[in-house]
C-alpha cells in the first residue's frame, strides 16, 4: 500500500465517521422524539413511511450509505432554512402537526437506524 493509498482510505474513514456523526446529532435532534411521537400514533407513522419512501427512490443503493444520508440530510436542512423556516428546539415539535421537512428528516433517521448507520 502506497502513502496515497493510506491518505485516501484514511480520508474515506474520516468523512464516513463524520457522516455517523452528523447522523447521529439528528437522531439526538428530531429521530427520537419523531419517532417515538409516530410510534404512538399510525398516521405519523405512515407519513414518515412515505417520507421514507421518498428518500429510497431519490438515493437509490445510496440509502444505505451514511455518507448520501447524511448529505441528503444536509439538504433538506438548508432547503428548510433557504425558505425561511426555523429550526425547532428538541421537545418543541408539535408531532401532529409537524412541516414536511421535519417528517423528511425523520425519515432519514429511521433508515439511518435501519442501515445500521448510526
Amino acid at each position: 500500500m502506497t502513502s496515497g493509498e493510506y491518505g485516501s482510505t484514511t480520508s474515506t474513514m474520516m468523512v464516513e465517521e463524520a457522516a455517523r456523526a452528523c447522523l447521529d446529532a439528528l437522531m439526538g435532534w428530531v429521530g427520537v422524539d419523531g419517532l417515538v411521537a409516530a410510534i404512538r400514533d399510525p398516521g405519523l407513522l405512515a407519513t414518515i413511511d412515505q417520507h421514507a419512501a421518498v428518500v429510497r427512490d431519490e438515493l437509490g443503493e445510496g440509502v444505505t450509505e451514511a455518507r448520501a444520508l447524511a448529505e441528503y440530510a444536509r439538504q433538506v436542512h438548508a432547503a428548510a432554512m433557504a425558505a425561511g423556516h426555523r429550526m425547532p428546539g428538541p421537545g418543541r415539535v408539535d408531532w401532529a402537526n409537524a412541516p414536511a421537512y421535519l417528517l423528511r428528516l425523520v425519515a432519514v433517521c429511521a433508515l439511518a437506524g435501519t442501515a445500521d448507520r448510526l
